[in-house]
């Protein structure tokens, strides 16, 4: 059968891709998964969570050492498994802020791509529960909506916020983005919306769509300087499958430079220093790694207020029958449903903070789990000035990659992280938690000073799974791709995902990289670009006069 594009990786992004390019009877579409299917039912049930950074469906990568936190090894989890991350999270649904979006035009050269021109693809992804205005909509593939289990603590912690002058927000995607309240998820029926769920499953008969899982994509097959299939490696050997259109990289801010370095295309000095044939010199790839770095507070609770007893095995039991059954329970839970975005630094462009409060302690790989039932509140720095790489370790297709965020390179990460790291532990101690804490065990009251904390940081800091750029868009000589998402100098290929954002927005980077799913689908067919937001005390419209009530 012959393929007229060829989708590499069915991470968000080319979930959406597979989508939106067979809709047209037409064109026969191949999308390749290295993964295997998400039949197991952790990856439906929103808890699952739990379980997915502590192995399930990853290609088990870590970092190099960090050289500026004491040489510490950080674990790297990167999916497996078709859906990609939106598998594999906790199905925070957040888009960032309207100004990262206006700096990506504005500063990074990419015109088109600035907020009032994105806004119109989150909304045509979206099918939200509850908001219709003028930043959601409802009717889209993916499910987003309100959580379904909230604890009290919940509650209380958003209180605690607001005594510390942070105020509620009902909705971090739409008008304001600070504040602190309850998070909107990707799903539906609570169940997990992953974009295989979202966008694949309804569209799998179509008879113009192959979906390959278990099928690792050692090389995009280049002849001169054209895109004309991909090697497939496979149990029986390697197996070439021509594009007659174009080759789609989506294999994430990991994968897909890590694709293109191994197709010859990449920084020429490093690919001859690990011996792989140079195609094409292009020094932007595999550059430009961002990430939000994130430290976390974890206390004590005063009694069972989180879902730590739930790993008791009678308990376990429960859970999955309520669950089963209703629906509801700690199954039903992401395990992260409240945070939040506030200011580390008072005059940032827009908040450079975010919170997530977990229901529990030691949810995520390598967090300390407590004997007595724990609560967790993470914080993220939003704007890294840090940069790094993602480069070859050989030429062999199937060995890790040297994965290097260089986190705290620069200074100014390394003050703004310790200062959100000192909020998180403000909020914890306001009076409206006391019924629930009873006392922070990490960092612990003996840690206190700044390199106290910095020490705490390097021993227990861990990713927020959110790296990006690393193909970076643009026009400049770091640039990877075009605005069009076209790699410079190489024709009939692509890339399209979260390696392409020129910097990481200020929040989760799932939704986002749907929206660049949803935006490159439309620029690879041809369309026109969906009209620019406009807003509504914008369109001059007069507010209707309420009906008298006549008894």
């Amino acid at each position: 059968m012959r393929f007229d594009y060829i989708i590499t990786g069915a991470g968000p992004a080319g979930c959406v891709l597979a989508n939106r390019l067979s809709e047209d009877p037409s064109v026969n579409v191949l999308l390749l998964e290295a993964g295997g299917g998400d039949w197991n039912p952790l990856f439906h049930m929103p808890a699952g969570f739990a379980k997915m950074t502590k192995g399930v469906a990853s290609w088990g990568w870590e970092t190099v050492p960090q050289k500026h936190m004491k040489g510490r090894v950080l674990r790297y989890t990167q999916a497996k498994v078709i859906g990609g991350g939106s598998s594999i999270n906790a199905q925070l649904y957040t888009r960032g802020n309207a100004a990262d979006y206006d700096l990506w035009a504005s500063e990074d050269g990419c015109e088109g791509w600035d907020y009032r021109s994105i806004l119109p693809y989150f909304k045509r992804a979206e099918d939200n529960q509850r908001f219709a205005d003028d930043y959601h909509s409802y009717g889209g593939p993916l499910g987003v909506s309100m959580p379904a289990s909230p604890l009290p603590i919940c509650d209380a912690y958003i209180r605690a916020g607001q005594e510390l002058g942070i105020p509620y927000n009902h909705d971090f995607n739409g008008r304001q983005q600070a504040g602190v309240g309850f998070y909107q998820l990707t799903q539906r029926d609570r169940r997990r919306s992953s974009a295989s769920l979202a966008y694949l499953f309804p569209v799998k008969a179509r008879n113009n769509l192959v979906v390959r899982t278990g099928a690792r994509v050692a090389r995009v097959v280049l002849e001169g300087h054209r895109a004309v299939g991909v090697e497939i490696a496979a149990e029986r050997g390697r197996e070439i499958v021509r594009a007659e259109r174009e080759v789609l990289v989506s294999s994430g801010a990991i994968g897909s430079p890590k694709l293109l370095l191994q197709s010859g295309i990449g920084p020429a000095d490093h690919l001859r220093s690990v011996g792989v044939k140079v195609h094409h010199d292009l020094p932007g790839v595999g550059g430009n790694l961002q990430d939000h770095l994130d430290l976390f507070v974890i206390s004590e609770c005063t009694g069972d207020h989180t879902y730590d007893g739930v790993a008791k095995l009678h308990r376990t039991i429960w859970a999955g029958v309520q669950y089963l059954l209703f629906k509801t329970g700690p199954v039903a839970s992401s395990l992260f449903e409240t945070g939040g975005f506030w200011y580390a630094d008072p005059d940032a462009r827009s908040p450079d903070i975010q919170f997530h409060l977990g229901l529990g302690s030691g949810i995520e790989a390598g967090v300390e789990r407590l004997k007595n039932a724990g609560v967790t509140l993470n914080s993220a720095y939003l704007h890294p000035r840090s940069r790094g790489t993602v480069r070859l370790s050989s030429a062999d297709p199937s060995a890790a990659p040297l994965i290097d965020p260089n986190y705290w390179s620069d200074p100014h990460d390394r003050a703004m992280s310790l200062e959100g790291l000192k909020i998180a532990r403000e909020i914890m101690q306001q009076a409206a938690l006391k019924p629930y804490v009873l006392a922070e065990r990490l960092p612990g009251p003996k840690v206190m000073t700044d390199e106290q904390l910095f020490d705490y940081g390097c021993a227990n800091a861990k990713t927020d799974h959110h790296p990006v750029g690393t193909c970076k868009m643009g026009t400049g000589p770091d640039a990877v791709v075009g605005l069009d998402l076209k790699v410079h100098g190489i024709e009939g290929l692509r890339v399209c995902d979260s390696s392409v954002m020129p910097r990481v927005p200020s929040c989760n980077t799932n939704a986002p990289t749907i929206m660049v799913g949803e935006r490159g689908s439309d620029l690879i067919r041809g369309l026109p670009p969906l009209p620019a937001a406009i807003f509504a005390h914008e369109r001059n419209e007069t507010r209707p006069r309420a009906r008298a009530v006549v008894s």
